[in-house]
This record gives C-alpha cells, sequence and structure tokens, in this order.
C-alpha cells in the first residue's frame, strides 16, 4: 500500500500543477521535531530560490490547491516557507488496522524489479577467514536479503580467491610437510602451516624457493598431480568456509573463483589489443584512460611484460561471462574502500568493451581495535573470523547465566547464539558503512543503547506481555490513538514501509538500523506510559495489537539485517 509520505507527495504533485510548477518537486521528508508535524516539505523554498519569489507567499499559494482532506489537518506554513503536515488520528487508526492484516507490514514489491549480482565475502582458499571479512561477508548478506524482499531477482556470488602464486608454496608444502591427520583435523591451520613452512625455507633456500615456482607453473600447465592437490585444496577450504557461512546463516548461489576464469584471460586480452582498447606499453598490455579528473596517466594493466594476468584481466571476464550468462542489470561489488581505484578502472574498461550494466563499488571503511588500529591479534597476525564468533557466542552465553531468569541449556545455547552473532552483525550494520569503527566487545553485547541485544531485548519484552495476558493480539480490534505515546508508536510503526527502500538507495543499512533502534526506544515510552494488561477492553486490544505489531516489525527488520530473535533471554 502507499506510504504517508507517497500520500502526502501525490496531493502536493497536484497542488504544484494547479499553480503551474513543477510537479516533481513535491518532496516530503519526516518532520525533525514532532511538535510541528509528522512530515514537512520545503518545494516552496527550492521553488522560490529558483523563480526569486517569496517562498512565504508560494507556500500560501500552494497551500490553496493543496487538499489533504482526510489525510491530513490544514497544513501550516512554518519559518522561511517550510509546509508542516500532521495526519489525522482517524486516518492513522485506519492505517494501522490495514498493517496488522499485512503480512508484508506495508511494503509493496518494487514496480521494476531488476536482476541483480551481488559480489560479496570472497575470501582465500588455503587461507582462513579472518576479521576482514565481516564488513563485506555481513554487508553483502544484508544487501542481498533487502533486495530480495522489494522484489528483486538477487544472484548472491562468491568470487573466492583460488588461484594465485601461494598454490606453488601449498602444492610443494603438501609434497614435502604435509600431516595427514591434521589436515584431517583442522585443514586451513594445516594449509596456512604449509604456506608459512615454505615461505620460511625460501628466505634461506633458493632451491625451494626454485621448487615451489616449478610447482606453480606445473600447476598452471595442467600437471595432474598438482590440479589434484590444488582441487583438494580448494574442497577443504571451501568445507571450513561452509561451517561460518552455516554459523551466519549465509548462502550463495554461485561461488566461482578466480580459477574458472583462466582459460578466458589470454582470448580476452588478444581481443582488447586487436579491438585498440589495450595497447602494448614497456612490455605490458595495458588499457588507458582518458578521464583527466580520475584516471588519466593511471591505466589498467591486464597482462605484465613477463605474461601473467592481474586482478584487472581475471575481473573484466568475470564480468563478460557474467552478462553472457546471467543478463544482469546491475553488478554490485561489496569490496573495501581501498580498492577504488582498481573499480574505477575496471568499470571504466567495461564501458569501453561495450559492456552496458550498472556496476557499483560498495565501498566500505576497516575494523579498528581499541588502539585505533587494523585489528590484530597481538603477534600482529588477522584475527580469525572463527575465532570472533565464537567468542561473541561465548560472551552472549556468560550474559545468559547470570540473568535472573535461568534458560533450559539448550535453549540458552541457541538464544547465545542469536545473541553473539546478532551482536557482531549489528555492530557491522549499525554504522556507517564508510567509516572506520573501532570493535568493543562491551559495546556490542551491551543491553543498553544502539545494539543487537538491546533489540532483541525488546522484541522479549514484547513476547513476555502475551504470555501474561494469555491472549494473542486481535488484528482486526480497532486501534485507539488517545494517547501521545500511542500516537508517536502507531505513526513510527508506518514509516518501516518508508524505511527499508531507503536502504538500497546508498547501500546504507544503517538507515535500517537507526530506525529499528528508534522505533525500540519509541515502543519503550509507550510501554512506560500506556499499561496494556490492566487496561479496560477496548483499549488492552489495541494496545496488544500495537504489541503485537511492533514484535514483528522487529524480528522483521532484524531478520533483513540478518539478525535472528530469541523468545526469551
Amino acid at each position: 500500500m502507499p506510504t504517508l509520505r507517497d500520500l502526502l507527495a501525490s496531493r502536493l504533485r497536484d497542488a504544484l500543477a494547479a499553480i503551474g510548477q513543477d510537479s516533481s518537486r513535491a518532496g516530503i521528508s519526516q518532520a525533525a521535531d514532532a511538535r510541528f508535524g509528522d512530515y514537512q516539505a520545503n518545494a516552496a523554498m527550492a521553488l522560490a530560490k529558483e523563480t526569486k519569489a517569496n517562498p512565504r507567499q508560494l507556500a500560501s499559494e500552494i497551500l490553496s490547491k493543496l487538499d489533504v482532506s482526510g489525510l491530513a489537518a490544514t497544513p501550516e506554513i512554518a519559518g522561511a516557507g517550510f509546509i508542516n503536515f500532521r495526519l489525522e488520528d482517524s486516518f492513522l487508526s485506519e492505517r494501522l488496522s490495514n498493517l496488522a492484516l499485512d503480512s508484508r507490514l506495508g511494503l509493496d514489491l518494487i514496480q521494476n524489479p531488476k536482476k541483480i549480482i551481488v559480489d560479496f565475502s570472497s575470501p582465500n582458499v588455503a587461507k582462513p577467514m579472518h576479521v576482514g571479512h565481516i564488513r563485506s561477508t555481513i554487508l553483502g548478506d544484508c544487501l542481498v536479503r533487502i533486495a530480495r524482499f522489494l522484489g528483486h531477482q538477487v544472484i548472491a556470488d562468491n568470487h573466492i580467491g583460488d588461484w594465485g602464486t601461494q598454490f606453488g608454496k601449498v602444492i610443494y608444502g603438501w609434497k614435502h610437510f604435509l600431516h595427514p591427520e591434521d589436515l584431517k583435523s583442522d585443514a586451513i591451520t594445516e594449509l596456512v602451516r604449509l604456506y608459512r613452512e615454505v615461505t620460511r625455507l625460501e628466505e634461506t633456500d633458493e632451491t625451494v624457493k626454485r621448487s615451489a615456482r616449478e610447482e606453480l607453473v606445473k600447476l598452471q600447465a595442467g600437471d595432474p598431480e598438482n590440479l589434484a592437490i590444488w582441487k583438494q585444496t580448494v574442497d577443504l577450504s571451501w568445507r571450513e568456509f561452509e561451517k561460518l557461512y552455516g554459523l551466519l546463516d549465509i548462502q550463495f548461489d554461485e561461488r566461482l573463483g578466480e580459477s574458472f576464469y583462466n582459460e578466458a584471460l589470454g582470448p580476452l586480452c588478444t581481443d582488447l589489443e586487436h579491438r585498440g582498447i589495450a595497447t602494448t606499453s614497456e612490455g605490458a598490455l595495458c588499457i588507458f584512460f582518458n578521464d583527466p579528473a580520475t584516471l588519466e596517466g593511471k591505466p589498467a594493466i591486464i597482462r605484465k611484460s613477463d605474461g601473467g594476468f592481474l586482478y584487472a584481466t581475471t575481473d573484466l571476464a568475470t564480468i563478460d561471462y557474467r552478462l553472457k550468462h546471467w543478463h544482469p542489470d546491475a553488478i554490485w561489488y561489496v569490496v573495501g574502500a581501498p580498492q577504488a581505484l582498481h573499480f574505477q578502472q575496471i568499470f571504466a574498461a567495461a564501458k569501453m568493451m561495450g559492456f552496458e550494466c550498472d556496476l557499483q563499488h560498495i565501498a566500505f571503511g576497516s575494523i579498528l581495535g581499541q588502539d585505533r588500529k587494523i585489528m590484530k591479534t597481538r603477534a600482529g597476525e588477522n584475527v580469525g573470523l572463527a575465532e570472533v564468533l565464537q567468542e561473541a557466542i561465548h560472551r552472549a552465553r556468560l550474559i545468559i547465566a547470570n540473568r535472573t531468569d535461568q534458560l533450559p541449556a539448550s535453549e540458552a545455547e541457541s538464544t547465545a547464539r542469536l545473541i553473539g552473532l546478532g551482536a557482531v552483525k549489528y555492530a557491522e550494520l549499525s554504522q556507517n558503512r564508510l567509516t572506520d569503527y573501532v570493535f568493543s566487545w562491551d559495546k556490542l553485547l551491551a543491553f543498553e543503547g544502539n545494539t543487537a541485544p538491546y533489540l532483541q531485548n525488546a522484541y522479549v519484552r514484547i513476547r513476555s506481555i502475551f504470555r501474561r495476558a494469555a491472549e494473542p493480539a486481535n488484528p482486526r480490534a480497532t486501534v485507539l490513538l488517545n494517547e501521545a505515546a500511542e500516537r508517536a508508536l502507531g505513526l513510527k510503526l508506518l514509516q518501516y514501509a518508508e524505511t527499508v527502500p531507503v536502504v538500497l538507495e546508498e547501500f546504507r543499512p544503517n538507515i535500517l538500523a537507526n530506525y529499528l533502534y528508534e522505533l525500540a526506544n519509541t515502543y519503550h515510552t509507550f510501554y512506560e506510559a500506556c499499561p496494556v494488561i490492566k487496561a479496560d477492553p477496548a483499549n488492552r486490544a489495541s494496545r496488544l495489537l500495537l504489541c503485537d505489531i511492533t514484535a514483528r516489525t522487529l524480528e522483521h527488520g532484524l531478520g533483513l539485517l540478518g539478525i535472528g530473535c530469541p523468545e526469551r533471554m
């Protein structure tokens, strides 16, 4: 159903058209201060600036043609020409009654859905996933969930790093130093040990260095033994990755690694050179750009002087394959901000190649330790993602054990997972994706403030009301908005449908996270001001229904963030 903002904007467009003004300027926003109304429009100010008119006089002219009957009280002009709207309580009550019966909580499917490939996570084979993978993995999954719910066709693609020079070392180590039992019990740790052992030996032994390179050359040439070792390495690594993805409740539709595109790299370079898109410079094949603002003097190298290929080559071959195989309207790359130049080059090259697709680099900042530096272990290594997730669950387990109401062991464990993993995800998604943030266990697991446990606890408190009331909400009860706290909660619930689609406009899940935090705060104000169970029958039924819609919205919104809600904490 149309959102509150859509309905007001439609009325405002009619009024602007009636006075001969540009109806596309009928923007409506939620009011920053509830004392002045629920929504506001600055159309008069914007149009007056363009036409050199008096903004308040233009606002009065707009109001003379603005019909908001059945929707809002007579709008008011404020300040330099703002038009403020206060919705009628009867209208809000009717909309809330409709919302109570709507499984999608007011969110319609998008009118023009797209086919979108979301490229995210992308761990490297034979290496453990680490804290640096948190942002891409969790942000990417959230965008997939929201885009799908809105009606887009989404292909979640994990472009794993399964090819490169490191495999010469891994294969050499496999043949000379492998501990089969360790490989069986903890494959990633054993593969990392092999890589490090060969790297250490190479520092003092040229024979080892040369042999590792030879193993790589044999792999690239298709040697059966080396290919078998490589394939086993990929399979063992993916098995470990899947454990983490399973824990995080993340699935992929595609997981073609860099190796899949190997055979396409040579022909791609030949084609680009033949078409004049790529030229040789100092022995390397490069794509030069003519954009003086960003890329002039910053060519993309697609084949080194020694004949080797680079990430740019693989990424262009990947785009070519995806367009021919999937025919997407858009490809979203959820990759860290340091790769911005790389993607500028790739997107510019793709345009030169004639690829027609909306290519987006969804960049993000870094996770910092308490010292405000990139989060590392004391030994200076990347913090393992598995260790972070298990630590989060462990800490949540301790918190649950210390709470007054003891849960059965099985429920306590599942609740600890929901709280711990939800805390890690929310700590990521509640941030502006472009900013760095400090990873703090105390902050992300706190039951107060803008955290997942706070929101989960709000949901749990609502569910406890229904256990005490011993009756479900009546979805056909009349919604009464006699108290200011009831009205504020009802209005906030109706704004959920306005919030979710905005997330994809700039790929900012923190907009949804902040909405859910505001909803929980608004609910707590309502809970303190408006007795539910002890209210008279009409108010009790109305308030139980408001509680139910709030619980559904919190659960659904957190679900779009990839976070589950326990029934008890």
